[in-house]
């Protein structure tokens, strides 16, 4: 690895309010996107392959895809904008064209079955080679949710980085130039995966802040405009890593009182695995959960997803579960309806009663979520409560309720 590219790493990983530490290591969301958007990828193909896919972007299922990956922020918050449908240009030419659709639809299907880089590359070609319009390397970020070592995601940002970082001029729309792109991040991330990592999103990450000039190159000359934007945007950056830390304090804070509650009512309540090291107060989480996540009777994957529920509560002394929470904060509050519907749905035999635990800005949100005809048409049955109310009754549900259903007098239904 070179010096420079070394140095630029370095500055990389050392900024507090890189990508680097505010999504690729320092977002618990991010993991659990992946299965999300798996399941939601899974849901467009069967929906193109039965005909029952809409003839626009909006409320589809695609849609439900791309919101989960924009809500990751930052590196993907414009990745939805090439999907939308745009009627007199008639792209992208996947919603009215059944051809088309068909097309996309086996893509997916392929390209989420493909265990070798290879397939993945040659139905890139074939994609490009149907010439399917406004189909362009978009769908790169899609991709990269299914395989993050294998597909690096693609947008403007990263473009501009790349060309800055080697000096060269790549194209945005041309899946050519994405390829070409890819064999160079590839090259290059194996020289420093010591630095950063085998999953892509790293080295991503790195061309998207070097495309923002959140990292600026040496020897990179800057206009005086140049520095006011970027002043500006430092600006921005800094109220935004304050105001997620301000969220994810109060997705602490709702995860401690939903356990204070659980463990009140007799219950074994358990927080998701990556959050057993969090306090709340003088509170360690490890200290009011049980101290093991019990064996369900599901498969690896299923039960690495359920052990990323944010809260879930277990009869004592056993694998039976009464309720399992989410909290929601500006994340997809759908990929929190997928975690809890593949609870659910996979252990029939446990009535547990579900729940979606929403600030109170986003109660419209969370109603149109649970509207939509794929979740009311469903056997899953999900309420929500909201954040004032859980920390306003608190200490009265630990004092007067005997079982799970005092939830509901602070439960709401769509």
């Amino acid at each position: 690895m070179s010096l420079e590219l070394k140095d630029v790493i370095a500055k990389y990983k050392q900024d507090p309010s890189s990508v680097y530490n505010t999504w690729f290591i320092g977002s618990e969301e991010r993991l659990k996107a992946f299965r999300a958007i798996r399941r939601g990828v899974l849901q467009v193909i069967d929906e193109i392959k039965n005909e029952k896919f809409g003839n626009d972007f909006k409320g589809s299922s695609l849609e439900f895809v791309l919101t989960a990956i924009t809500e990751q922020k930052q590196v993907f918050e414009g990745a939805a904008h090439p999907f939308y449908w745009k009627p007199k240009m008639r792209i992208p030419d996947i919603y009215e064209n059944q051809v088309n659709k068909k097309a996309f639809g086996q893509f997916l299907e392929i390209c989420i079955n493909a265990t070798k880089e290879e397939q993945l590359v040659k139905e890139i070609l074939r994609l490009d080679q149907l010439k399917i319009k406004g189909l362009g390397p978009a769908v790169a970020s899609i991709l990269y949710f299914l395989h993050p070592t294998i597909i690096p995601p693609f947008n403007t940002a990263i473009v501009n980085g790349f060309n800055y970082l080697f000096g060269d001029k790549k194209k945005l729309g041309s899946w050519s130039e994405y390829l070409k792109m890819r064999e160079v991040i590839i090259a290059k991330n194996n020289e420093c995966k010591g630095e950063l990592s085998n999953d892509l999103g790293a080295f991503s990450g790195l061309l998207f802040e070097i495309g923002m000039r959140n990292i600026i190159i040496d020897g990179l000359r800057l206009s005086d405009e140049e520095k006011a934007k970027l002043l500006k945007q430092y600006d921005r950056r800094h109220k935004e890593v304050l105001s997620e830390k301000h969220e994810e304090d109060l997705h602490t804070e709702m995860q401690y009182h939903l356990l204070k509650i659980g463990k009140a009512l007799g219950y074994d309540p358990i927080v998701a695995i990556n959050d057993r090291s969090k306090s709340y107060g003088e509170a360690n989480f490890s200290f009011i959960c049980r101290e093991e996540f019990p064996d369900l009777p599901v498969d690896k994957d299923t039960s690495n997803t359920i052990k990323l529920i944010d809260v879930i509560w277990f009869e004592k002394n056993t694998d039976r579960t009464v309720c399992a929470f989410e909290v929601e904060k500006s994340t997809s509050i759908y990929s929190g309806i997928l975690r809890l519907s593949d609870l659910a749905f996979s252990l029939k035999n446990h009535e547990s009663s579900l729940f979606i635990i929403v600030p109170n800005t986003r109660e419209k949100d969370v109603l149109l979520q649970l509207a939509r005809p794929s979740i009311k048409q469903s056997d899953v049955r999900i309420k929500y409560i909201l954040f004032s109310d859980l920390r306003e009754h608190c200490d009265a549900l630990c004092k007067f309720g005997d079982n799970h259903k005092i939830l509901e007098k602070i439960a709401k239904s769509a």
